[in-house]
Parts: structure tokens; sequence; C-alpha cells
């Protein structure tokens, strides 16, 4: 018995894994499965509480991936046309291993549907002490129009080195052709960033968003850095969708806007509870 609980705990521990998502800073995943068997040893000892065999922790609810929600994208940058029929909402922060993992898919993404997919980039901090402040930092450099450039620099120098010191993040803005340094600096410590970031998270939040990366695919949850299958599936399916709504007189600019800001959920819905 100890055996089979031990062996479902790592699962699960794994499962966190697979699903490829960042939740909070957590460096004893390895040590905790080290101490889950010890563990098991003193749970077996004990006597049953009572009903305990039939109540379980209850999980964070998540978007429903069947339902459209209203990611509402103003206000934040973008890669792609903004006549794009599909939009992927990027929910994700530079601390998250899972977020750099998924950036590969979102190039393939981009190099096979080109015009029809742009992908939308939303703060969600979920790693504080080292991931806020690069967040500030892709806002100050989307004021300039160099989010992408930012991006890159934020990957490439503050995450895969691990330094996520004030200095480095600051310096940045000097690498970047056409970017006025001074600026940069003055508006990633802003009050205004920092806003910003917040005014995302709120918003995501809502939606039921609590780990990263997450992604709205034309308001369609899927969690985690999925491989591009995934993504694909969903895709084309929105396509197909607002390919039929255009040709039947929806303005491909406003598309977004009609059918998933105004017509999608505004915020998360409550579990149904069973009676």
């Amino acid at each position: 018995m100890k055996k089979i609980l031990f062996l479902a705990a790592a699962l699960a521990v794994a499962s966190v894994a697979a699903l490829g998502g960042c939740q909070q800073d957590n460096k004893a995943v390895l040590d905790k499965l080290t101490a889950i068997e010890k563990r098991l040893e003193n749970i077996e000892k004990r006597p049953p509480a009572a009903g305990a065999a039939a109540q379980q922790r209850p999980q964070r609810p998540q978007p429903d991936p069947s339902k459209t929600y209203a990611v509402k994208i103003d206000d934040a940058p973008a890669v792609g046309s903004p006549k794009a029929l599909v939009t992927i909402v990027k929910a994700y922060e530079y601390a998250c291993p899972f977020c750099e993992k998924a950036r590969p898919t979102l190039a393939q993404i981009h190099e096979a549907y080109g015009d029809k997919v742009r992908v939308v980039y939303a703060p969600f901090v979920v790693h504080p002490q080292t991931a806020t402040l690069p967040a500030q930092a892709t806002c100050a450099g989307y004021r300039q129009g160099k989010f992408k450039e930012i991006d890159e620099l934020l990957w490439e120098k503050v995450f895969k080195t691990r330094k996520f010191e004030e200095e480095l993040i600051l310096s940045l803005g000097k690498e970047v052709p056409g970017m006025d340094a001074g600026k940069y600096a003055a508006d990633l410590k802003s009050k205004d960033c920092e806003t910003w970031v917040q005014k995302h998270m709120q918003s995501l939040s809502m939606l039921g968003v609590g780990a990263t990366p997450a992604f709205f695919i034309n308001g369609r949850f899927l969690s985690g850095a999925q491989p591009f299958p995934a993504f694909k599936n969903i895709i084309d399916e929105e396509l197909k969708k607002a390919e039929e709504r255009v040709a039947q007189g929806t303005p491909a600019e406003s598309y977004y806007k009609t059918w998933v800001v105004e017509k999608g959920l505004q915020k998360l819905e409550p579990p149904k509870v069973e009676r």
C-alpha cells in the first residue's frame, strides 16, 4: 500500500512538470519526493480520520477550454497583424522555464499561419522577487515600440543566465537600437509600469489564470507549454469559424473585439455544487 501511495504521489508531482506550468517559487520538488515515503509511513500508522477517505483537497478552478473568455488585449504588446483572425493571448513571466519552453512553439505558429495569427503578451508574475522587474521592463520597451527587442534580451541575458539584478535589466535599454535608454530606465521603475503589470494580472486572475504559461486562443483556454499540435487543433477550429463570420460580414480587424471580447465570458464562472 505504501509503495502504491508513493508512486501516486510521485506521478502527481511529475504531472505538474508535464503540464508545463509555473505556479510558485519551489526548489523542493525533488526534495519532496525523497521525503514522501517517510511521511507516508507516518500516515499509515495513524488511525483514519472520520470521512477522510471521502475528502480530497479541492483543485483551483480553471477556465473551461470549451468556452470563450473575453480576454482584453488593450494596452498589451502584440506580434502579428491586427487583422489576424486568430489571437493568442500568452500569460507569462520571465522566471518561468515553461514560458521559455513555449517560445519555439509560438515561433512555429507564426511560421505556419503567417498573418492569420497574432500573439498578444500579457504579464502574469508568479515569482514576484525575480520576475516583477522584467515584467515592468517589457512595459518600458512597449512604450517605445521596442517590446520584441526587450523581450528577446530578457530571455537571452536575464532568464538564461539567471541574473535578475536591477542593474542588468536597466542596462538592456542601451542595447536596443533607437531606444531612449534614459526614458526606458525611468519607465521601468515608474508607478505607471507597475500599475500596467498589475492591471493585466488582475484581468487574467478574474478569468481563472493562476499559473504560467497560460494561453487563450480566441478566448479558449490552453494551459501550459503544450506542443504545436495542441495549439493547432484549436487554431484550426477558431480559424474556420472566423473565416465563415468574416465572409458573412464581420470586418477582420474587429473580429476579436466582436466575437471574443463582446461575446465571451467576463469572468470565471463559479464551480457548480452538486447536491
